[in-house]
């Protein structure tokens, strides 16, 4: 009898292990997996927005795209609203390769190719066509190319419009009203460096965590674009959006080098196109929701605020000469030389 147990127990514990192994091998992509006879790649992707962001939109469009390409033999399955980790610790899974695709903001790219830091300093673009000069030309895919080295290569980058100030109780109109203030930033030390020289306290905090953090008092505001703000419905309680348009930085759509090498050369082929027609698409549509997302904002009671940029401008030139990385001084003085 006790051997009959003894075999039960065992039985069940290795039963566990193999559905456990098993389990950890299905997460990692890409995988193949036979369709009426046919070889098909699922290629897995994790981001920090919600579905009815204009980026998230973009990538269904992608995978619409990639699928009509390859005959329904590729497709991608998106996990939206940070269901896979923060925005690095989805950049580290692709690095490890165990997850596929990922979309984040340059400057959460920053943290692994510190070059991707250009993209924080404010005020360095004149107006959106010299932005988008610089991400479609020669510097823009140099960036790209560089992420390689570690583990990621980049596909497109996505509009993210300007980044905003935003507050709770205190408007924000000058540099000087955001003293003593703490402002939510992404995990990035050029973001944390800008809220600073700017007076007020730069507060790290996951995009997914950043509503509650608000309701709670954890901080007094944050800065972004107005879909961001209106798509995770941070209006409820922030009744002040200030249109000071420090930043511009783009989001990079990227995948694992570890997934890229195992895809087929023409696979490769059909994931760079859907990507680079993914970025036109949200492109228009980027324009659409940021006009939708103020009134929208309005019609809930905020207050948006138009400021004198230049006043916000003059605050943060100390950050140029504390520049110490001559890559990014190299960046900063090729992208002002770059014509509309």
């Amino acid at each position: 009898m006790k051997k009959e147990v003894s075999f039960l127990i065992s039985g069940i514990l290795i039963g566990a292990l193999v559905a456990t192994c098993g389990f950890a091998l299905f997460l990692r992509r890409p995988k193949d997996v036979s369709v009426g006879g046919n070889a098909q790649v699922v290629l897995k992707l994790g981001h920090s927005l919600d579905v009815s962001h204009p980026v998230h939109k973009a990538m269904e469009f992608m995978n619409e795209r990639l699928v009509e390409l390859s005959g329904g033999t590729v497709e991608i399955d998106i996990y939206p609203s940070s269901v896979l980790g923060s925005e690095v610790q989805c950049i580290e899974q692709l690095q490890n390769g165990s997850l596929d695709m990922t979309k984040t903001s340059a400057a959460s790219v920053e943290n692994f190719l510190p070059e991707m830091a250009v993209f924080g300093l404010p005020y360095l673009f004149r107006d959106e066509v010299h932005y988008w000069n610089v991400l479609s030309g020669e510097i823009g895919k140099e960036l790209l190319e560089a992420m390689q080295a570690k583990g990621l290569r980049g596909l497109c980058y996505y509009d993210s419009g300007s980044r905003n100030f935003y507050t709770k109780d205190h408007p924000i109109r000058t540099p000087d009203d955001l003293k003593g203030l703490k402002i939510r930033v992404m995990n990035s030390r050029t973001a944390m460096d800008m809220v600073s020289t700017l007076g007020a306290a730069p507060t790290p905090i996951a995009w997914g965590e950043l509503y509650t953090a608000l309701a709670q008092g954890a901080v007094d505001g944050a800065e972004n674009n107005p879909p961001s703000f209106t798509t995770n419905k941070h209006y409820e309680i922030c009744k002040h959006f200030s249109k000071d348009a420090h930043t511009m930085i783009p989001d990079v759509l990227m995948i694992s080098t570890k997934t890229w090498q195992k895809l087929d050369p023409q696979v490769q082929k059909w994931v760079q196109q859907a990507a680079d027609e993914s970025s036109v698409f949200q492109r228009k549509l980027w324009k659409e929701k940021t006009i939708q997302s103020l009134e929208e904002a309005k019609a809930a009671g905020v207050t948006i605020h138009e400021v004198d940029k230049s006043l916000f401008a003059e605050k943060v030139k100390p950050m140029y000469d504390a520049i110490e990385n001559e890559k990014i001084k190299d960046l900063v003085a090729r992208i002002r030389k770059v014509k509309p």
